[in-house]
């Protein structure tokens, strides 16, 4: 049985969810969650704005970049927490990077 494809997420990583995970707001709960198969995470409010980034277009320097712009704030500090908190999702399978392809 293949496994979900473990990434490592770099600056340069496309980052996007899997087919089999979609972040959805939650309008019962009123909270934004990534829903799975069987499972349900409940990512905090900037986690939720960095995944509303992750497209499979952008890589992780520019989702940094844009966040950088957006809050003032140092850029390599953004880019060390956005590659450690997409790490953490994509080792837990909610993460994976965009394979090359033209449509």
């Amino acid at each position: 049985m293949a496994g979900p494809r473990h990434i490592s997420v770099s600056e340069a990583t496309r980052p996007v969810l899997p087919r089999h995970a979609k972040l959805k707001f939650d309008e019962t709960r009123q909270v934004w969650v990534i829903l799975a198969p069987e499972r349900v995470l409940a990512p905090d409010e900037i986690a939720v704005e960095v995944l509303q980034l992750c497209d499979g277009a952008r890589s992780v320097g520019h989702v940094a970049d844009q966040l950088a712009a957006k809050y003032a704030a140092p850029r390599e500090a953004i880019l060390t927490d956005v590659i450690a908190m997409l790490q953490d999702l994509a080792d837990k399978g909610f993460l994976t990077e965009a394979r090359e392809k033209t449509t």
